[in-house]
Parts: structure tokens; sequence; C-alpha cells
């Protein structure tokens, strides 16, 4: 199966209120290149300004989460991205011409069945996951919201819901994969309990509420009052309120038994896109609310920071794919210019990665600091260019007709100096696909858990002259 990124065949357009605002909006979806992810683009406002669908944008969660940026602003952002999400639609640009996103029923059905309707293309760029590699833990006291997310080679969601609640009880929803949205979470609607609907009622909010957008749930009673008041908020005559025990308001028929615990998994997959790439981890969510996920979207985007900094991690007992011996076969170097040991992994247009050990008895520490031997930077970017080696020849039938030759080397940095005694890990990735046999790569350089060389290296393979 493919993992190409992919976008929108073709651009959808969807109208409906703003829950809040009670505007009559359009919003276009469009197709994105790659690597573009989710943008939102206020048409309405002067310079068409974009919110890219960032963590580090979220500035309200009291209305759905609500982004900022660049002087625009757009609220109840979860549910399309979680339907882009659902659909692994990697880039989309999302157009709209009011403040705030479309309720439509309250869930992300439509715009599914909408994104279904034009389709997907793929693009010329492999997905990147965010692949956790620990557990994470996170808590909000005030909120009494907890989410642990652990390792796990699918995207996986647990929930589990309880507000103290007579109608709904304790209630749990899980989506073992990312394929499972589409039918068991998409069509889930909001919910919200009668007490917290008169408090919005009252702010001037939810103009644009009514009973076919959201499931009221009852667990309390009305004052004549209220009744009328919120009657008039959605448009309904008072009747409808008469009996208020516990039970739906608008006797709408569940879609699921579970409904509430589902839409919360289905706004855990829309604010977690704030993350910023496609998710590989079970999230394991109690009492989530759109302030824990978006917060907790901070810390997943810590992670990766911090991961893509770490070392690669692989088992150095296993058995490498070339030894020394079969690295002889591949390139040209020998003793005592000869700078890999083993290579590990090697993922054809992708990344390389390969082992150095280093000790005293190398040739160059004779004259290179004998007293205090220090192995020469330009040996480490060497060895990096020799690991990189197998990346480019993994594109010709016969290795050993070829030769690689540096062509440039950019922003080189050494942090840290190697000694005898220390093991190389080193990390070759491809910045771009091979064109003409030239390859631009970028190179790490690790001991241990630390990046001690890095720079971008530019090399082209000729065929050996006979």
């Amino acid at each position: 199966m493919s993992d190409k990124q992919r976008t929108l065949k073709s651009e959808i357009s969807f109208t409906g209120v703003g829950l809040h605002t009670g505007q009559n909006i359009t919003m276009t979806l469009k197709p994105a290149p790659a690597n573009h992810w989710y943008v939102f683009e206020r048409i309405d406002l002067e310079g068409r300004p974009r919110i890219k669908a960032d963590a580090d944008n979220v500035f309200s969660t009291k209305r759905g989460t609500s982004l900022k940026q660049n002087g625009g602003e757009i609220h109840t952002t979860e549910h399309v991205l979680a339907a882009l999400v659902g659909l692994q639609i990697d880039n989309a640009l999302i157009e709209i011409d009011g403040p705030e996103v479309p309720i439509l029923d309250g869930s992300a059905l439509h715009f599914v069945e909408g994104i279904l309707k034009i389709g997907f293309e793929e693009l010329d760029a492999e997905r990147e996951y965010f692949v956790l590699d620990e557990n994470l833990k996170y808590e909000n006291e005030e909120k009494e919201a907890e989410i642990l997310a652990v390792p796990d080679s699918e995207y996986r969601i647990t929930v589990m819901v309880d507000y103290n609640s007579p109608l709904l009880g304790t209630q749990h929803a899980t989506m073992y994969n990312i394929h499972e949205f589409e039918k068991d979470i998409a069509p889930c609607r909001t919910f919200v309990f009668l007490r917290e609907l008169m408090q919005l009622v009252n702010a001037g909010l939810i103009k644009g509420g009514d009973v076919d957008n959201a499931i009221v749930m009852v667990d309390t009673s009305l004052s004549d009052e209220e009744k009328q008041k919120l009657a008039a908020t959605f448009n309904k005559p008072v009747s409808m309120l008469k009996e208020t025990g516990i039970g739906i308001l608008n006797n709408l028929d569940l879609r699921f038994e579970n409904e509430p615990a589902r839409h919360k998994l289905l706004d855990i997959v829309g604010d977690l896109a704030l993350v910023g790439k496609p998710i590989k981890a079970h999230i394991l969510a109690a009492r989530p609310g759109h302030t824990s996920n978006s917060e907790f979207a901070k810390v997943l985007k810590e992670q990766i920071k911090k991961q893509s900094k770490a070392a690669p991690k692989f088992d150095l007992n296993k058995e490498p794919l070339f030894d020394t011996n079969e690295i002889t076969r591949v390139l040209p170097h020998r003793y005592p210019f000869l700078l890999v040991d083993k290579i590990m992994e090697l993922k054809e247009g992708e990344y390389v990665i390969g082992v150095k050990n280093v000790t005293r008895n190398e040739e160059f520490f004779n004259g290179h600091f004998p007293t205090e031997p220090v192995m020469p930077g330009v040996l480490i970017v060497e060895a990096m260019a020799q690991t990189g080696g197998f990346l480019i020849l993994a594109h010709v039938d016969d290795p050993t007709e070829y030769a690689t030759y540096f062509m440039k080397i950019d922003n080189v940095r050494f942090k840290q100096k190697v000694v005898p005694g220390d093991t190389i890990i080193f990390k070759l990735e491809l910045l771009s696909p091979i064109r003409r046999g030239i390859a631009h790569m970028k190179g790490t350089a690790y001991v241990g858990d630390k990046v001690v060389t890095e720079g971008e290296l530019l090399a082209q393979i000729a065929k050996k002259q006979a």
C-alpha cells in the first residue's frame, strides 16, 4: 500500500451557519502541495491572512478550538480538521469567508462525505509520521483531564468521559486505527448539557445553535423564563420544552449508544491535527476537552523536536546489513581511509545509518594530537560521505561500477570532539530525490545521545573509467 502524501483531487465548498456567531459562512477545501499541511485563509479580510493549523496558534478554547495568525482568526476548527486527518488527507488549503467553520450537523460527517465525493490525489512525497518513542503523560487538574500517549504502530485513541451526570454516566470509546474514523467516529455529533447551554445563551453565544446541530442532554430543570429564552434562541416553540426530565432535549435518536464519548474522540483527532503531521501512537484520554487537547498537542510538538535531535535507536548487536567486508565490495576506500565499519539500516530514497568504532589504533591519531587524540573534523565529514554513498549507490544496479564524488559541503557544524573509544552513528537523509546521479543529503553524526557533527552534502555518482 502506498504511503505517499495526499491532497484533494479538486475543490469542494460547504455552506452553513457558525455555531456561535450565527453567520452564514462558505468554506472551500482546496488542493495543496506536499508538506503544506492544513492552512485556513480568511478571504473576507484584507490581505487574505493565512492561519496554519498549529498548536502554537491556539488562542482560545472557549468556543471550540480557535486559531489566530497574521491578523486573522478562525473558530471551531476541530471538526473539519478531524475529517481531513480521518481520511488521511495531508495537505489542504481551507478558504473561508467568515470567522467560524460551519457547524452543519455538529459532526464531521458532511465534511467526510464531501471529501469522499471528490476523492484524493497522491503527491510525489512520502508521508512523514510522528512515531512516538516513549510514554508521555499530561494532566490538567482544573479540568480533571488526563492524557497518556504510548508508542504504537497505529494511530489509536481510547477515550473515557465522566461528567457526574445521571444521564451520561461513564462512557468509553475506542478507535483502533485511523481507518475506522469514517464510519465509526465521523457521524458523532457534538453534545452539550442543558445547564451549560443556558450559560452560553446568557453569554450571547450559540447564535447559530439549533436542535439539529447538537445533542442537548437534559439532566436538570428549567425555569419558565429560561424556557422562553432557550426556545427563542433555537427559534422553536416553547411547548417542546415543557417536559425536561432526564433525557435528550430534542428527542434525537443517537447514532451510537456512546455517541458523546465518540464525539470527544472526534475532537481529539481534530485538535491533535495541530501537531502538524500524522501520528503513530496510542492516545488514552480521560475527561478530555479542547483545552487539554490543544495543550497536549504542544507537548507532542516538543516531543517531535526532542526525537528529531536524538540519536537513531537500533540494536548494536543485531546483524548489520553490510559488514566491513561487504562494504569494501561497494566502496572503493581502503585502510586507513575506510571510515565506516557497518551499515545498519538502509531505506532506499530516504536514509541510511552507519557505524564507526573509533580506536586509538587509527593512523591519524599519530599526527593529530597524539598526547590528547581527537578525530579530525574533516574525517568525520568524510565518514558521513562514505555512509551516504550507500544511499546513492542503492539507485544503481551494480554499485561496484560507480564511484561517489563530493560536489559541495554546506552548513557544517562541529559540536563535540570525538575521541578513541567513541562509537559514531551516522545518519544520512535525502533532502530531495536523486536526479542525474546527484544527491543532496543532510548528515548527522552522533556519539551516544549527542550530536557531534552535522552538515549538508552534495555528491554525484559517476561510472568508473574502464
